[in-house]
């Protein structure tokens, strides 16, 4: 059966090859240009409502251009479904219809796939569809390849992704989620500027993939003869520009890590990180609260949306639990009485299967003990604060207890969106901290002597937050993997 198949599809490619020398033979050499003045959207916006009789009072021309999705050679007569940026339109053309053109050449060189430019008028056909009258039809570019299923789309999800170009041509969902991504993506910018926010840019390879603990991508940068890193985070240079006198800065472009690939995770991600000068974390949750309501209900037109049997509610304020609560309330097992008795904590996490290894502090067991018995009931926005000073390398310490952070981060759908803290401004105890990370072996922390003595200088107080995009754009458009709303995800290549 599959040789059948494939000897169909290549007996298909000869023929459209052959059909590709016809047209060279008569000049064809791809044009450049198709100067078209309508598309499908507008003209059925203007004209859907219209009567036959309206059509054949007046002559209405159209230029357009775009893809055969559909091809019904139907005798002396044919019907082309053309699909342009916009959306879909049907063209008919006749025997008697096409100026300068043979009918019958025309339909033997055309194919589902090929670009074509058109011009005619504008009719009703008997069965009440609005369409073009052809009387010029332009071959733009000769598609050589059959498309799958006939344009029913893509089925299979690994195609999908790998052919992401046939998803959009098929599928018109898909092609609008992206469209809704790069709106969104263009509200937050909107809600930033008008906030006072300058958007900057900072290097994506640094010597050093300072700003977070994760594996990095590392290459070698020939005329310096040195190693490079692909950046985990912008966070360390953007801190550098607040030393440098800006008080708010913002930057949504890509970060790499190189690890796992799941729903929720990417190598290559798109994240935006804010940074405020004269700030706390107690500002930033209030404004992650008015960003994320303001993009919601912008996008969204209201503040509850459905997303997948849920239905989150992004009107402020949003639930608030501290790390400790969280647990005791989700994880029966851990009261308030044993949540701080470090050889309680570490037989609970043996029975939960946490690996744990000799320097494993008591607050890096109570996140790990937090991210298996909590993190997946955070379905509804929620901040949950006062994280372990020992896994928050940047974040400040709590004037009242020194054993956690000024630190939040933001969860919905079991998943973190958002984390945010004061940032450590105090250059000794970031010296140490540093030092302290590496002599646990941490074989992915680095000392950036550079952020350091830039910290010597002063950083006022500062708070920063970071915001994940892709998750972000999956909540608001019900998507329920991280490959659906990342254009070409990553993938490994095909033998």
């Amino acid at each position: 059966m599959n040789q059948l198949k494939n000897n169909k599809k290549n007996q298909e490619i000869i023929s459209r090859l052959n059909k590709l020398d016809i047209l060279r033979y008569q000049g064809f050499s791809f044009p450049n240009n198709f100067n078209f003045i309508n598309n499908s959207k507008q003209i059925k916006k203007k004209y859907i409502s219209k009567k036959k009789i309206y059509f054949q009072k007046k002559n209405i021309n159209i230029k357009i251009a775009g893809r055969i999705t559909n091809l019904r050679i139907m005798g002396k007569a044919t019907f082309i479904i053309l699909q342009d940026e916009y959306g879909k339109i049907q063209l008919y053309f006749n025997k008697n219809s096409l100026i300068n053109d043979s009918y019958k050449e025309k339909c033997k060189i055309l194919d589902i796939g090929d670009i074509i430019g058109v011009k005619g008028k504008l009719f009703i056909t008997n069965t009440k569809e609005l369409s073009i009258y052809c009387n010029y039809i332009k071959i733009l570019t000769k598609s050589l390849k059959p498309f799958p299923n006939k344009f029913h789309g893509v089925i299979n999800k690994e195609l999908k992704y790998r052919y992401r170009y046939l998803d959009l041509i098929s599928n018109a969902k898909i092609k609008k989620k992206f469209i809704i991504r790069s709106k969104i993506i263009h509200e937050i910018r909107k809600f930033m500027t008008k906030n006072n926010f300058i958007e900057v840019e900072t290097p994506m390879m640094q010597s050093i993939p300072g700003g977070g603990i994760a594996k990095p991508f590392k290459t070698y940068h020939n005329a310096l003869n040195m190693n490079i890193y692909l950046r985990i985070s912008p966070e360390l240079f953007l801190k550098r520009l607040i030393i440098g006198g800006f008080n708010k800065i913002f930057e949504i472009n890509r970060s790499f890590r190189n690890e796992g690939i799941s729903t929720h995770h990417n190598p290559e991600f798109t994240m935006m990180e804010l940074y405020i000068a004269y700030k706390n974390y107690k500002d930033l949750m209030k404004f992650t609260e008015k960003l994320l309501y303001k993009i919601t209900k912008t996008i969204k037109k209201k503040y509850k949306i459905k997303y997948g049997n849920h239905i989150f509610n992004f009107k402020p304020p949003f639930k608030k639990m501290t790390m400790k609560e969280s647990i005791i309330k989700y994880y029966p097992k851990i009261t308030s009485e044993n949540i701080n008795n470090f050889n309680e904590l570490n037989k609970i996490a043996k029975e939960l299967n946490i690996k744990l290894n000799i320097n494993s502090t008591k607050g890096y067991i109570i996140k790990k003990i937090f991210e298996k018995t909590v993190e997946p009931y955070l379905i509804h926005p929620t901040f949950i604060t006062n994280y372990p000073i020992d896994i928050s390398p940047l974040a400040k310490k709590n004037d009242i207890n020194s054993e956690i952070a000024d630190r939040f981060e933001f969860f919905i759908n079991g998943h973190e969106l958002a984390n945010g803290f004061s940032e450590l401004n105090d250059p000794e105890e970031q010296e140490y901290r540093f030092k302290k990370q590496i002599k646990d072996n941490n074989k992915y922390t680095f000392y950036d002597n550079e952020y350091i003595k830039a910290l010597k200088y002063g950083l006022p107080p500062t708070a920063g937050l970071g915001i994940g995009i892709d998750r972000l754009i999956m909540i608001l458009t019900n998507s329920h993997s991280i490959k659906d709303v990342i254009l070409f995800p990553v993938m490994k290549p095909q033998k």
